[in-house]
């Protein structure tokens, strides 16, 4: 074998990882982690973990965990000559242990007032001894590709040049459905950009029984006979028949061929579809006794879940209205809508579309996979691609929208909001829209053609294939003087990430970085009657 090169996806929700053979431009291995490794559900979280704890702590667990998926991909890693990175601005910047004030606070007065310089964030091309702790050879490349805005990174350039959106003529719309909701918009040959703090539920994650896209996971619920049918992902993370059920009670009808284990984010909006079809879900209640559709064993989808879906839906469809308005013309104007991310690729597009994650009157809609990791692949494969990225980034940054200063989308977000989590009607919603001088939302018309250029998110997981990283954080113990195992912090912790250890004195807790809720939660701190419970105690050496 050749010397391998190592393309990475720093995700929000979790990294993946692929090794590739430099003299066969073969994939080796895929490798994935079922969580991102800092504390926090969201980039939100993972910005306001760096900012307390220090950019050397976040990023010093950033590069333990990539270390970990090169670790798992099964190649000579003394023997890896490249690496190629990609991901958001927040990821990037804590992958290199740069500044990252600027990405928190918006306008240039504050950050003028703290004294801090914003690096370039222009694409670079270091050695492997320039970033601290990470296990390659100290003379092996890194490529980091360009960022278009603070909110606006590689990834999104991914999407746009893996997709080839810009050489059609033709008003289109891509669109990458995660945690940090990155799109773009193109008409008339101009480019408009933004992003959404969506959430992590389109990715599985803040819903009770949810999980990120791997084997096991819920990815459809699809009408079978006059019940439902369970689409679980198999080993191969492709879709395979499980459970077939009554969605009211819950009943199982037939095993399927795959158990699940959880749901995706792609399942919670094939549940949320089905439900408001079948009149179960009427926003924003569960009309079933437990106020709960109950899918398979334990796994449920609750009114919370529900909520959360509906944040994040929302939280889309107000960024494509933006971008419209931008743009000067109607979401019904949009023909073509490419889908990006796991989640943009397991979804049934029609559910998608029907929920308005979609505009309502594309004619195509493009299915394309995980275009992050496909970049950093084209980057370690030619680092020639880093001057066609930074030609796009430095063309985009006049024409990018910020949606936390833009009105419109204040306006429509709310609306949003009080349509899923509130109950709003729909024509209250359109009354509102004429209200503010926006247009209403379309009718959704036509039978848009679906196009899945990928069969799964990672289409090639090469030769020695998948290997699924699930040991990803560090068990952390830490003794809180005063403290009397009474457990409060435990069951205040909503994601079951600290056990305690009573045979010492004090007690040891523990505490699984990887599912804590970070600095943004402290459920845990406020919990403990004795106020000894120290959260960043655990992260602080």
């Amino acid at each position: 074998m050749a010397q391998p090169a190592i393309a990475l996806d720093l995700g929000t929700s979790g990294f993946r990882g692929q090794a590739i053979d430099l003299e066969t431009n073969e994939i080796i291995s895929t490798a994935i982690t079922t969580r991102h490794p800092l504390p926090g559900a969201n980039v939100i979280d993972h910005l306001h973990f760096a900012l307390e704890l220090g950019v050397e702590v976040a990023g010093g667990i950033i590069i333990e965990a990539v270390n970990k998926v090169i670790g798992r991909l099964r190649v000579p890693v003394d023997e890896v000559v490249r690496v190629a990175v990609c991901g958001n601005p927040i990821q990037l910047s804590l992958f290199q242990k740069i500044e990252i004030r600027d990405l928190a606070f918006a306008g240039k007065r504050k950050l003028e007032l703290l004294g801090v310089v914003p690096p370039k964030r222009d694409a670079a091309v270091l050695k492997a001894g320039d970033i601290g702790g990470l296990k390659v050879p100290a003379g092996a490349e890194v490529i980091l590709p360009p960022a278009v805005r603070h909110e606006i990174g590689a990834d999104a350039l991914a999407m746009m040049i893996q997709t080839r959106m810009l050489e059609k003529d033709e008003t289109s719309l891509t669109t990458d459905y995660g945690t940090n909701a990155e799109m773009a918009l193109h008409h008339n040959g101009e480019v408009i950009t933004g992003s959404t703090a969506a959430g992590p539920a389109l990715e599985g994650q803040q819903i009770s029984c949810g999980m990120l896209a791997m084997p096991g996971a819920i990815s459809d619920l699809r009408r079978e006979d006059g019940y439902h049918r369970i689409i679980v992902l198999d080993e191969e993370m492709l879709p395979a028949l499980g459970p077939l059920l009554e969605l009211k009670s819950g009943r199982v009808i037939d095993d399927g061929l795959v158990r699940p284990v959880g749901i995706t984010g792609t399942g919670t909006v094939a549940i949320l579809n089905q439900g408001m079809e079948t009149g179960l879900i009427r926003l924003p209640r569960i009309n079933t006794v437990d106020m709960g559709l109950q899918l398979w064993g334990r796994i449920a989808f609750s009114e919370e879940d529900l909520k959360e879906a509906g944040k994040a839906i929302g939280a889309v469809r107000a960024g494509h209205i933006t971008l419209c308005r931008e743009a000067h013309i109607g979401l019904e104007d949009v023909e073509t809508a490419y889908m990006s991310g796991a989640s943009g690729t397991y979804v049934d597009a029609l559910k998608a579309r029907q929920l308005g994650m979609i505009p309502p009157r594309v004619k195509h809609i493009y299915q394309v996979g995980n275009t992050s990791l496909a970049m950093a692949r084209d980057l370690a494969l030619d680092p020639k691609n880093l001057d066609v990225m930074s030609d796009l980034a430095k063309n985009l940054r006049q024409t990018h929208c910020m949606f936390a200063s833009s009105k419109v989308f204040e306006k429509v977000y709310i609306l949003e909001l009080s349509y899923w989590t509130e109950g709003m009607p729909y024509s209250q919603y359109q009354t509102f829209l004429k209200k503010y001088g926006f247009p209403e939302l379309p009718t959704i018309e036509g039978n848009p053609e679906v196009i899945r250029t990928v069969t799964r998110d990672i289409d090639d997981l090469g030769r020695l294939g998948l290997v699924t990283i699930a040991d990803l954080g560090q068990q952390i113990e830490h003794r809180f003087p005063g403290c009397i195992a009474c457990l409060e912090c435990m069951d205040a912790c909503p994601e079951h990430a600290l056990r305690i250890i009573d045979d010492t004195d004090p007690p040891t807790i523990v505490l699984d970085q990887s599912l804590c809720n970070g600095t943004a939660c402290r459920r845990c701190e406020r919990a403990c009657p004795q106020k000894g419970f120290l959260l960043n105690n655990f992260f602080i050496t």
